[in-house]
């Protein structure tokens, strides 16, 4: 990389931002451009919408200004995009403050990160460029200075909405150094930055006593006292705090229902009327977007307060709980491991799904429903069919439990444990064992846990292990048989075969010999006894099997091992119970002979090279396999 080029690209870019002109200017560049003087809730759903929008299977939306960041919560993300979708159109909803309510770790936080970083970027690019006065510390719209009897009339034939009026210091510079002409009042371009408090603000809360409201509202500016002598000159007052500078833009407001109510005061009057009580001068105009987060338990002690009702009939609620997909809770792990620095450590296959299991199965409130495990429901959240309930069974298991989701273990603990236990002194890979060693180990130093809890996540450990288990097993089976999806067609075939001539009452003709035959029921009681299927059920299956094949040809379609989810499982136990003793023998004995060691180390370099295992994890995968198998 030319970085000297590089520097001299980025200043060129800094310069074609800078645009300063005088109003005239601007209003020509409004008329043909009417979206640079939109609304701060506007501004952020066309950048919300201009990231791009897909559909998944399931119909839900996916918007790509999350989905890089923020997984799992596709229904809190919709809220928040349909709140700014009915704020973008001016309805009331703009005039209320968003407030994000979850568990600690669920994504708050990050959420209002993107957000804020979205504006920085989307503000420099030419669909987000903003334009204010010159000098003004809150970055005022410049159309403000047209006068309200003129308003009306520009919207008719301009097509240009304003709202709001001038702040304090642009009215006295309008007046005493431009007289008047506003067309002479300069203007510039403006890029939103949360490091120059440039239309993005955030607010802390910390001791009350000694917090000033001037953090929020700016103050008198005392040193100018002497030279302009009232307090209520403009000039005297330094329009810096938070939800000054974030007019226009977005404000986040940590912790909101932690701070002193006096704080609160300030908010009523900007989400009702959108105004600032400013020192000593009217009721200053704000356009911006208040988002504040907080958890389920200051939540309730603020609905629980009736001093509060006026403001919690300002708020826009939007619960954003923990995430409740396995697949996407690997990915918010593998997210996390890929800004760490750590390059030297390999991550077992399964490791993270694993730890995913435990971390979801936390979060799940148990069913009502007879026959749904929490195991179960893990499965179908996770988008997979299971035995007796399908995809469509979800909406009602979700309306089931309404509090899902807003307990349990934060994603932000088992990252914590797996770099604890990435970090440990000679360690080069971490398994799935591994895993769930450190997050046990773990629960003892858990602050926020009761015994009862400690004791249900033991046991949630254990039901993630048992997972493993035969995640483990079918992992070395597999790497056993060299042509694992051909062994599988090849067994299907067999059955299906067996099957149509069974169910037409014909016989097959012996490949070698070309001999008639009937067909080998002892094939097929084989296969069909490996998931149940007794007896006096055997017909039905297979003519089930036979409808399966024709309604998929029908469609085009072909049958394969796949195509049916409990022959698959029928063949892959089949195929797996030919091999174990194979894999017993071979995996458990502690003095391979020679051609023990053939195979182990053949399964060993295939486990390598088709499935991501290093050599540690390799190894240890297959003397956990043989010890599973000889007990």
């Amino acid at each position: 990389m030319d970085l000297v080029k590089r520097l001299e690209e980025y200043r060129d870019r800094e310069r074609a931002l800078a645009w300063e002109g005088t109003f005239a200017q601007y209003f020509e560049i409004a008329c043909k451009r009417p979206k640079v003087a939109r609304l701060s809730h506007e501004r952020i759903y066309d950048m919300i919408m201009e990231a791009g929008v897909e559909t998944t299977r399931n119909g839900e939306l996916r918007y790509n200004f999350f989905s890089q960041e923020i997984f799992g919560i596709e229904k809190a993300l919709q809220q928040i995009v349909d709140y700014f979708h009915s704020a973008a159109q001016r309805l009331e909803v703009r005039k209320r403050i968003l407030l994000l309510m979850g568990p600690v770790g669920g994504g708050k936080s990050t959420i209002v990160q993107l957000l804020k970083r979205g504006l920085e970027a989307y503000t420099r690019t030419e669909a987000g460029a903003v334009y204010a006065i010159k000098g003004c510390p809150m970055h005022e719209e410049p159309l403000h200075l047209i006068p309200q009897e003129l308003r009306p009339d520009i919207e008719k034939e301009f097509g240009l909405y304003i709202e709001g009026d001038l702040c304090p210091r642009c009215r006295y510079m309008l007046d005493n150094e431009y007289h008047g002409r506003i067309e002479d009042v300069p203007v510039q371009r403006i890029a939103f930055s949360e490091k120059y408090r440039v239309g993005i603000g955030t607010f802390t809360p910390s001791d009350p006593k000694s917090q000033d409201i001037s953090e929020l509202v700016g103050g008198i500016d005392l040193s100018t006292i002497g030279e302009v002598g009232v307090e209520s000159d403009p000039r005297a007052y330094r329009f810096d705090g938070e939800l000054n500078v974030a007019n226009r833009g977005l404000m986040e407001f940590i912790e909101m229902l932690k701070v002193d109510e006096k704080f609160l005061y300030v908010l009523l009057t900007l989400s009702q009327e959108q105004n600032i009580k400013t020192g000593r001068f009217s009721m200053i105009y704000a356009d911006e977007v208040v988002v504040s987060h907080t958890n389920e338990h200051e939540y309730q002690a603020f609905v629980g307060n009736k001093k509060s009702e006026a403001l919690q009939d300002r708020i826009i609620l939007v619960k954003v709980p923990y995430n409740l997909r396995v697949s996407d809770e690997i990915k918010i792990y593998e997210k996390l491991l890929k800004q760490s620095a750590l390059r030297n450590v390999h991550i077992a296959p399964y490791t993270l799904r694993i730890a995913s299991i435990f971390a979801v199965l936390t979060r799940l409130e148990p069913s009502k429903k007879a026959g749904m495990s929490l195991m179960k429901k893990l499965r179908l959240y996770d988008g997979e069919d299971i035995e007796d309930f399908k995809q469509k069974d979800v909406r009602e298991l979700q309306e089931e439990a309404q509090r899902e989701g807003m307990d349990g273990i934060s994603p932000r603990y088992v990252i914590n444990r797996l770099s604890n236990a990435l970090v440990r002194q000679n360690v080069t890979c971490i398994n799935p064992i591994d895993a769930l060693r450190a997050l046990r180990d773990g629960l003892d130093q858990h602050t926020s846990i009761t015994r009862e809890e400690r004791e249900r996540y033991l046991n949630f450990i254990s039901e993630a292990r048992k997972e493993y288990d035969e995640l483990a097993k079918k992992e070395v089976q597999r790497a056993f048989v060299y042509s694992y999806e051909e062994a599988a067609r090849t067994l299907l075939n067999n059955y299906l075969d067996n099957v149509e001539a069974y169910c037409n009452k014909t016989k097959l003709r012996d490949p070698i010999t070309d001999e008639e035959i009937d067909p080998d029921e002892q094939l097929m009681r084989s296969i069909e006894e490996q998931i149940g299927i007794t007896e006096n059920a055997k017909r039905a299956f297979r003519e089930e099997i036979l409808i399966r094949i024709s309604s998929l040809a029908r469609k085009g379609l072909t049958f394969d091992y796949t195509s049916h989810e409990r022959l698959k499982e029928a063949i892959e136990k089949k195929l797996f119970a030919d091999l174990r003793d194979v894999v017993k023998i071979t995996t458990s004995t502690r003095t391979p002979d020679k051609e023990q060691l053939r195979k182990i180390n053949e399964v060993v370099d295939r486990l390598m090279t088709e499935h991501g295992y290093c050599h540690v994890c390799a190894n240890e995968i297959l003397r956990y396999v043989g010890s599973l198998l000889n007990r």
